[in-house]
């Protein structure tokens, strides 16, 4: 470990990879804060389930547009410099609305400021994220290229921890510091995050740089060795559309170029947005690409998220304490991590279409646990309520990286060479936007059963709407390529 951890500095510097795990166990150690703001969602704002995952999923929308920081970062560099500088604007937007919350009570106890200003905190982690994994696509190319697993390996190690740190502590902060100083606590990191962003160097961008410019190349989209793209039949029509392609400033390779404009810095900022756009929406109109994405989309769309519900018939209900929660959100963690060895180990070779069917079963299944614990035919056999929640959570988090782990690898072996990094983001944006409107869904149906605070009478019956709705992505499993596994090409 040691002599790895060596290499890894040798190679990248102590400085960025400071930066990446600071960034990453940032995003893991988040759960520590949000879990105070769930608690004052709850109880200051005295708001119901279905107002309280309304609020949430507005506030996480951020997550779902994730490619416009990358586009933005990539074609308009600030002074020069197209990660560090936009790596400082997310840290302040990160910082800030923290710090405003912990001094701030009227702001933190009223709905619509409190909703602004989470909004504007996940904008910061959002963008964070996009800037910190396109440094690591670069910082990866050429010569260590070999340590593109290595980076992404600590990255997810520092994340784990962060999350585990976060569930421990955030439970015990909740019982022994008020809401305003977990706030301020926590605005230590981004502020940390800030400070240590100025320690990375970053080359200069040519004025004659075009960023965004970005290759597509038909042919280049293959799966399991395998292409899926039409190719011209002949050369007569590769050569109609090679001449097609010169008058809309593309060469026979479909590679665009941004073309020297004179004028000014605005308006080659301009076109350079605009080609970037043009390449991501080439890329993404064919059927290879946008077929799987749609099918995670509907998996997340057509299931409704009842997560803010159960948080509340937990805590109201069950009366399980803030630390016993943060106890189940660590072995949630463990679960993902287990999930994950999994799925490494044993089903990597297995066609994705099968894991995923396997998946949603599982989850179906898991599910209806829920249904039990609001039964209480748990306690008429003899099982408890923590038991069951300890149990359940680890479990839903394991099988639901059996469905992660699919949409990660289909994505990047989906992405055409040139503009990974963009389409990766668009792919994570489509399956958070997925997961925001299936919350939505949540938030409508526990409205339409009447379920609120203190009263969870038809809280059974959602669930098994939630249920019966597992199953209707099944339907949808011809939109993934048949023949693809977990083995890229």
């Amino acid at each position: 470990m040691k002599h790895w951890l060596k290499q890894l500095r040798i190679s990248f510097g102590a400085s960025f990879l400071w930066l990446v795990c600071l960034i990453y166990f940032t995003q893991g150690f988040r759960s520590f804060v949000w879990t105070a703001v769930s608690y004052q969602i709850k109880d200051k704002l005295k708001l119901s389930p279905s107002s309280s995952q309304f609020l949430t999923s507005i506030a996480f929308f951020p997550w779902s547009i994730k490619p416009l920081y990358g586009i933005l970062s990539d074609c308009i560099p600030i002074r020069g410099r197209k990660r560090i500088p936009y790596l400082k604007i997310a840290s302040l937007l990160s910082l800030f609305p923290w710090l405003i919350l912990s001094v701030n009570d009227s702001l933190r106890s009223a709905r619509v400021p409190l909703m602004i200003l989470l909004t504007v905190q996940n904008l910061g982690s959002a963008m964070a994220d996009v800037v910190i994994d396109a440094m690591i696509a670069e910082a990866v190319r050429h010569e260590r290229a070999s340590f593109a697993g290595d980076l992404q390996s600590i990255s997810w190690m520092t994340m784990a921890l962060g999350g585990i740190c976060g569930s421990l502590l955030g439970g015990y902060a909740l019982t022994n510091l008020q809401t305003h100083e977990i706030f301020f606590l926590f605005s230590a990191l981004p502020a940390i995050q800030l400070f240590s962003s100025g320690f990375v160097e970053e080359k200069s961008v040519s004025n004659k740089e075009f960023p965004g410019n970005s290759t597509l190349d038909e042919g280049s989209y293959s799966i399991n060795g395998r292409s899926f793209l039409e190719k011209p039949k002949n050369n007569v029509s590769r050569r109609k559309r090679s001449q097609k392609s010169a008058k809309n400033g593309l060469d026979a390779s479909q590679n665009f170029q941004v073309p020297q404009i004179d004028g000014s810095l605005a308006i080659k900022w301009f076109h350079s947005l605009k080609m970037a756009s043009i390449t991501l929406f080439k890329a993404f109109q064919q059927p290879i690409i946008f077929r799987p994405m749609i099918w995670f989309f509907l998996a997340n769309v057509t299931v409704p998220n009842l997560s803010t519900v159960m948080f509340y018939y937990q805590t109201e209900t069950l009366k399980l304490e803030a630390s016993f929660l943060g106890t189940v959100r660590v072995v949630g963690w463990f679960g993902l991590m287990l999930g994950t060895f999994i799925y490494s180990r044993y089903l990597k070779k297995m066609k994705l279409r099968r894991i995923l069917l396997c998946a949603h079963i599982g989850l179906s299944l898991l599910t209806l646990l829920d249904g039990v614990l609001v039964s209480r035919f748990n306690l008429s056999v003899g099982i408890s309520d923590k038991f069951m929640v300890l149990f359940g959570s680890a479990l839903s988090d394991g099988v639901n990286q059996f469905k992660f782990m699919p949409f990660l690898i289909l994505s990047g072996q989906l992405c055409p060479p040139g503009i990974e990094g963009t389409l990766y983001a668009l792919f994570m944006s489509i399956n958070n936007l997925g997961s925001t409107v299936g919350s939505f869904v949540g938030a409508g149906l526990a409205s339409i059963l009447k379920i609120s605070s203190g009263s969870f009478d038809n809280l059974f019956l959602g669930i098994v709407i939630q249920v019966l709705c597992t199953y209707i992505p099944v339907a949808f499993l011809f939109l993934i390529p048949k023949e693809v596994t977990g083995i890229s090409a």
